[in-house]
């Protein structure tokens, strides 16, 4: 095995690449601690310039307001549940219903099987604004305004998590589901035993952009939900920065604390998130 040669260019290179990185990574946290800092400085030290990474004083009182609401109307709490209901049903939806329909687009043979999956495909095509009128009315007819079946069922399944599931399990071993199938076990035990354990990268990325996309779903909520009972998140959000009495500190205590689920689900699932190309590259090598 040959020894790597680093000549002067490829230690330029490195290190090139790595002060690019560093840039990048930077680029990208900035807001981020931005908003952390902000949540406990006051409007007048958020405006500041130049702008102070420390706040001095620290302002608890941003979050309290962030929770009790500009006129104490204590609906961020509800919000928030809202929101988890919300997300995590259409998430295991999705990975459910997806995961069926990429294992038999994958690991099936039937006529028309080419024609349904560009037909999904082809879905993914459409802009929600060119549909978003359609929906609303279907919703009004079945009676799904003002309810959680109204801001779950129009995203029960989606086309890109069907693709997903797919691609990944076209490289799953098919020795593995006739060695199954051999040993009398039934299609759906073949699925929820084998296939989706051994899923768990793919699951996992599915799992995080499904669920960050229903969190931060603003849209659809707006029209179909009127009720402030069972407003979601970003409808939360929109309401308090409309609010006169609302202040930038307290915004940003918002923000921060509707920002939290979303950070504890990616660094809870970041091993299979970051693992599941290198999952996918050595089974199709």
């Amino acid at each position: 095995m040959s020894k790597e040669i680093k000549t002067p260019g490829y230690i330029v290179y490195k290190i090139f690449v790595l002060v690019l990185m560093v840039l990048l990574v930077l680029l990208t946290i900035t807001p981020l601690v931005f908003m952390v800092c902000a949540s406990f400085m006051t409007s007048k030290q958020i405006l500041a310039i130049p702008f102070s990474w420390i706040p001095n004083p620290v302002q608890f009182s941003n979050f309290y307001k962030a929770v009790a609401g500009t006129l104490n109307t204590w609906t961020f709490p509800r919000n928030m549940l809202n929101s988890f209901i919300v997300s995590i049903a259409v998430t295991l939806s999705t990975l459910l219903l997806a995961g069926m329909s990429g294992y038999g687009l994958a690991k099936f043979r039937f006529k028309g099987k080419n024609f349904v999956f560009i037909t999904i495909m082809s879905t993914m095509m459409i802009p929600f604004e060119a549909i978003m009128i359609p929906m609303y009315m279907i919703s009004q007819k079945l009676h799904l305004m003002n309810s959680y079946m109204g801001l779950i069922i129009p995203y029960l399944v989606s086309a890109f998590g069907i693709f997903q599931m797919r691609q990944y399990l076209l490289t799953f071993p098919g020795e593995y589901l006739d060695a199954a199938r051999v040993d009398g076990m039934g299609e759906l035990g073949i699925f929820l035993k084998l296939v989706m354990p051994n899923s768990a990268p793919v699951l996992a990325t599915l799992a995080i952009t499904t669920f960050r996309s229903q969190w931060d779903n603003l849209l659809w909520p707006l029209l179909v939900v009127q009720d402030a009972k069972l407003k979601t998140v970003p409808l939360y959000i929109t309401s308090f920065s409309e609010e006169k009495h609302a202040d930038e500190g307290a915004l940003m205590a918002v923000a921060l604390l509707s920002s939290l689920p979303m950070l504890i689900a990616f660094f809870a699932l970041s091993k299979y998130f970051i693992g599941g190309s290198e999952v996918y590259e050595s089974r199709k090598g």
